[in-house]
């Protein structure tokens, strides 16, 4: 797995390095270090698609076919010549050549064969002494970079705007979007064909996502879809450069062919571009929350806005275009399109003009899923938000319905103010909607992954499961204890690393099958439900009869409480003395690992 802590840290020092050798101001330095990541990251691509490629190469007189560019194109993927492969790059001598030319070189080289990078790969590398641009390649030469699944460079990219320039990365609404937000968003409208738009596409993150999802029923995604893609915030000219320029990267690595328009052309409150209303199949987003100052007559101008305007000031502009957004995602989409995309908490309720365009919107019967996300998703802010969800194609049996998902006390904590989705806890809220939608195959799809995932017995519950595994941590903790306190001290450490090891592998298990009863205890065998305090499939009705909030937890309640009548001052008395009793544990123990420490010379 990715450390990616671990790999921003790495790179943050390669940026402090160039800021020492260098006299470039932080924008000038942040696209050249974000251009060797991309072309460590376009090498793994390359080297991923050419063992493929190798796999079923023909032979002609006794000799393997070499690859062609040809070969790369029909992989979706941009083929790497000679000279702009990053070994090649890597292999050079500082003292003998200049290396700036020659990553500068490479550049144009990949320009020339994925011509939607024409003129956005940066080629400043000159002004870089030798020393310094070999050290930054050997720095970039990191086996993480091999991984060719995730939104590498936007995570980079984010943590860059984190940490050079604070007030572009919070002071302006704008945030990158948490890998497990987009691929819920994803995994929940399903897209597979036809139109995908992203009016605030940042890096690129919600089409490769999409690309991949497609790519997992076997399609392939340039074939199955045409990506569109806008990038413009409001004052903000210099972050809008480099996300229009990290996209089209992003999605050239990916072998992902898209039309991406920055600058005042891509504004969308102004503009409408690609002329994309009522044509879409798709539409994802993560647009800046509570942009201010929008103006309205120009706003108005532009349609788009089947609901009206929200409010506007006495200045003549809209102080708050989170239902601008909202009234777009909406008109974009065709008369089956779906439609998921991140807003911040406060648009569920809020008053005036947007409540009327709420009470539209939610009349029309398109609204889908609302799902509320906890705190401290974001990297650099820990604010709440809610995954929207429209659909014009719903089934006629759902149109008067909207599934309500309260997921703020559901995730995993990656640090103390990072928290994210898990793999199997995204497939558990995504269950949740398909069985709203009866989509019950999939369910039991799930249920299997989590039997072949636990090694499964025919006849063991997933709660028998657990214990076993309970039990067989223990039982190998103890082994681990007299397998090291036998040990000779030399070998004490090798030791315990390897129970270590095969510890966080049973403890890994252990979480799934904790995620399988948490799934499977609420919703048995396939049978949607509402659950207190998770979920609710609410009515229109309902929703008009709380003022047309579309608040999660106003309609999910609160998770009921078993009642007890234990008296208060005797569970006081008995839990003082089960602490007591639990200080005491833990002091022998803490005795026992001093010891254990001091026997393996630690």
């Amino acid at each position: 797995m990715i450390n990616l802590r671990k790999l921003e840290s790495e790179l943050w020092e390669s940026a402090d390095l160039l800021r020492a050798e260098s006299k470039l101001t932080s924008q000038e330095y942040c696209m050249p270090v974000l251009g060797l990541i991309f072309l460590r990251y376009a090498y793994s691509r390359f080297r991923y698609v050419e063992a493929e490629i190798m796999k079923d190469r023909p032979v002609r007189n006794g000799r393997v076919l070499p690859v062609e560019s040809i070969d790369f194109q029909q992989k979706s993927a941009i083929f790497l010549p000679e000279e702009a492969r990053y070994e090649y790059l890597l292999n050079l001598e500082a003292g003998k050549v200049n290396i700036g030319e020659k990553v500068n070189h490479a550049m144009t080289l990949i320009e020339a064969e994925s011509p939607q990078l024409s003129g956005v790969l940066p080629k400043t590398y000159t002004s870089f002494k030798n020393e310094l641009l070999w050290e930054l390649l050997r720095i970039f030469n990191n086996s993480a970079l091999n991984d060719i699944q995730d939104d590498i460079i936007g995570r980079i990219y984010e943590y860059f705007l984190n940490k050079f320039a604070p007030a572009v990365a919070s002071d302006d609404g704008v945030f990158f979007t948490p890998k497990s937000l987009v691929r819920m968003i994803v995994s929940i409208i399903e897209p597979k064909r036809g139109i995908v738009l992203d009016p605030a596409c940042g890096s690129g993150g919600m089409f490769v996502s999409s690309a991949d999802f497609t790519e997992q029923y076997g399609a392939n995604a340039n074939m199955a879809m045409t990506f569109y893609g806008q990038e413009k915030v409001e004052y903000n000219q210099e972050k809008v450069e480099y996300n229009a320029k990290l996209c089209l990267m992003n999605m050239a690595v990916h072998g992902l062919n898209a039309q991406i328009v920055s600058g005042d052309d891509a504004n969308s409150f102004y503009h409408d571009h690609f002329g994309l209303e009522g044509k879409c199949d798709f539409v994802m987003a993560n647009p800046p929350f509570n942009v201010d100052k929008v103006k309205s007559e120009s706003t108005a101008s532009a349609g788009r806005l089947p609901f009206g305007m929200p409010s506007v000031n006495p200045s003549k502009e809209v102080s708050n275009a989170n239902y601008l957004w909202i009234s777009y995602f909406y008109s974009y989409l065709n008369e089956h399109g779906r439609a998921g995309f991140v807003m911040a908490a406060s648009a569920t309720d809020s008053n005036g003009r947007d409540r009327d365009i709420r009470r539209q919107l939610v009349s029309t019967g398109a609204v889908d899923v609302m799902l509320s996300v906890g705190t401290n998703f974001f990297y650099t802010k820990s604010l709440p938000c809610t995954l929207w969800f429209f659909d014009k194609g719903k089934k006629l049996d759902l149109r008067d319905k909207v599934l309500f998902i309260d997921s703020r006390n559901y995730y995993t904590a990656v640090d103390r103010t990072l928290n994210e989705w898990s793999p199997w806890q995204m497939k558990n809220l995504n269950a949740i909607v398909w069985l709203h939608r009866g989509e019950t195959e999939k369910y039991h799809t799930l249920v299997a992954g989590y039997c072949a995932a636990l090694d499964m017995a025919a006849d063991c519950t997933f709660a028998q499961r657990a214990e076993q595994l309970q039990q067989e941590i223990a039982s190998v903790t103890a082994e681990c204890k007299d397998a090291v306190a036998a040990a000779a001290r030399k070998d004490k450490k090798r030791i315990q690393a390897q129970y270590d090891e095969s510890l966080a592998a049973i403890q890994e298990k252990l979480t799934i099958a904790k995620e399988a009863c948490w799934l499977t205890d609420k919703f048995g065998d396939g049978e949607y439900r509402d659950i207190p305090g998770l979920c609710k499939a609410a009515t229109l009705q309902e929703i008009e009869e709380k003022n047309w909030s579309l608040t999660p937890g106003a309609y999910v309640g609160v998770e009921a409480q078993q009642a007890d009548d234990v008296d208060f001052a005797e569970r006081m008395r008995e839990i003082h003395a089960e602490l007591l009793t639990l200080q005491q544990q833990s002091d022998a123990l803490m005795e026992t690992i001093s010891r254990n420490w001091e026997e393996m010379g630690v």
